[in-house]
């Protein structure tokens, strides 16, 4: 028998050590030194040229003041001082605070002063937008402009440039602190669509874990080449500047997503891995289904989260050669930590069928301890029928810390010891999971449940449908009814007629659209389609 009293007085540190993604860059830059680590124009840096900048942003925060757990705020496109950040920042004990760079200044403010931001790391290109949030915030800070000439001077509220602020650190080992594994690693902020966002707080144990995670689920090799398509303020970029450090991968900045310009760079670099929003998914298929070079078979791994791949989307990019992983998360919990894993058996499957397969929420990733259907009431498991309905909850080390400064949302979220999503899904016999809709997205018309989702992914079998979303409105004899909106693709028409009897023929009546309005769809910096604008355009258009 084990004595645990005897084997809890071997010290601590020669079997333990505080898991960080840090050690991530620290084994990479030492084992695959003179290898590419981030590519950027015509700029080139190998790991060690990396680490040492990441080593000379830690002494040089460390150096302005910066304490253990004081948050650094960025705001900044996919440029390579912020692959820096998700480094340095943590390094010198810093919590990372990614700001999303479509944000107004008001909302800004409110994000600096509740983070309560002690440096302020600034992309030259947002120099207006962030001189009006600073002003609105009226709090002392330390600004750094991340100098670039295409965007004019250097602001004058900033103290120095980035490159300067580089200078004043060492490259040399920083003198470790003691790493508590749940100390904070980042600072991420919800939409704050109903209101103020949120601010969720991510441990370093997570962020390690969850790195880990996204290769083991998504089978990425060494060396991968990886396109930064998906922005770095969204759930620090999903855990992948860590990822692509644990894979001693190639880092391919870029700002935008415009596709011409995306699919360019996966062709000079040879990409061999990108994330994206359906949207920017769908816009690179596009792009490279209309080149004239569009007989030249790519080899991308392509990872995505939100609206799953309708069959149509998919067939393109298989034969284009991208390869399509649907994920599933939240800021809560990392980002996608969840994925429809593929069995080898559904490859024989018609892609209608591999389809559905790839629209189900799927599983945990290993490096999560429990995912689940469950009753809210009761707080019990929903049957594997794949039929009843709960809410998704999950459970363990890939769970938020806290909602910074709201013990109240907090413990509602974490109430019952599982992270309450807010997400409805069904758990099929296989114990993969589909989710059916927000549980505030449901549409509830004559006493009858109708998932907005379900109508959707009918909607997206249209072959002039390009996006689509389906939102309650107010009716006068059923109390709610579907409303779609929907965008169609280049050079597609439909009608609303045409729509409504599409969903009848592949619906009950009762779950079709009343009313379908054509337009551009508002979407979120990521690509999320914005529900709330569609909501209140229904609500003045009510049948």
């Amino acid at each position: 028998m084990i004595d645990r009293d005897k084997a809890a007085k071997f010290p601590a540190a020669a079997n333990f050590a505080a898991l960080t993604p840090i050690s991530f860059l620290t084994r990479t830059a030492a084992v695959y030194a003179d290898l590419p680590a981030v590519v950027y124009g015509a700029q080139q840096r190998t790991w060690a040229e990396t680490s040492a900048r990441c080593l000379q942003l830690a002494s040089a925060l460390r150096g302005a003041g910066l304490n253990r757990k004081e948050t650094v705020s960025i705001i900044a496109d996919n440029i390579p001082a912020s692959i820096e950040a998700c480094f340095g920042i943590p390094m010198a004990g810093g919590v990372i605070n990614a700001i999303n760079t479509r944000l107004d200044a008001e909302a800004i403010a409110f994000i600096l002063n509740h983070a309560e931001t002690k440096i302020f790391l600034v992309d030259r290109r947002y120099r207006t937008l962030a001189a009006e949030a600073i002003d609105r915030a009226g709090r002392e800070m330390l600004v750094i402009d991340i100098g670039d000439p295409t965007f004019g001077e250097p602001p004058s509220y900033a103290s120095q440039t980035y490159e300067d602020f580089l200078k004043s650190g060492s490259d040399e080992t920083l003198t470790p602190f003691e790493l508590d594994e749940r100390d904070p690693i980042a600072l991420n902020y919800t939409s704050g669509t109903t209101g103020d966002p949120k601010g969720v707080v991510l441990h370093h144990r997570g962020a390690y874990l969850n790195s880990i995670g996204n290769a083991l689920s998504w089978q990425m090799p060494h060396f991968p080449v990886y396109l930064w398509s998906l922005p770095l303020f969204h759930c620090n970029g999903w855990c992948f500047p860590w990822t692509i450090a644990l894979q001693g991968g190639v880092n391919v900045c870029v700002r935008g997503v415009e596709a011409e310009m995306l699919l360019r760079l996966v062709k000079e670099h040879q990409v061999t891995h990108l994330c994206g929003a359906p949207i920017v998914v769908r816009m690179l298929v596009d792009a490279a289904a209309a080149t004239e070079e569009s007989s030249e078979k790519l080899s991308v791994a392509v990872m995505t989260a939100g609206a799953a791949p309708p069959a149509a989307l998919l067939k393109k990019a298989q034969e284009i050669g991208f390869d399509i992983t649907h994920t599933y998360g939240l800021t809560e919990v990392y980002g996608p930590c969840a994925v429809s894993a593929w069995r080898p058996e559904w490859n024989n499957l018609p892609i209608d069928q591999q389809a559905e397969m790839k629209a189900r929420q799927g599983v945990g990733y290993p490096v999560v301890e429990e995912m689940v259907v469950m009753n809210p009431e009761t707080m019990q498991p929903a049957p594997r029928d794949g039929e009843t309905l709960g809410e998704v909850m999950f459970r363990g080390n890939l769970v938020m810390s806290e909602y910074f400064k709201n013990p109240e949302a907090t413990n509602k979220a974490l109430a019952g010891g599982y992270f309450h999503s807010g997400d409805l899904a069904v758990c099929h016999p296989d114990g993969y999971l589909e989710i059916r809709d927000r549980s505030k997205d449901i549409i509830i018309s004559g006493g009858e449940n109708i998932s907005s989702i379900e109508v959707e992914g009918v909607l997206y079998k249209h072959p002039a449908v390009s996006a689509a979303a389906v939102v309650a409105a107010p009716h006068e004899k059923w109390g709610e009814t579907p409303y779609a909106f929907i965008e169609t693709g280049p050079g597609k028409e439909a009608t609303e007629e045409e729509i409504i009897a599409f969903c009848r023929e592949r619906l009950a009546h009762f779950k079709c659209p009343t009313r379908v309005s054509f337009q551009e769809l508002p979407k979120t910096s990521t690509g999320k389609i914005q529900k709330f604008e569609l909501r209140a355009l229904a609500q003045s258009d009510a049948v």
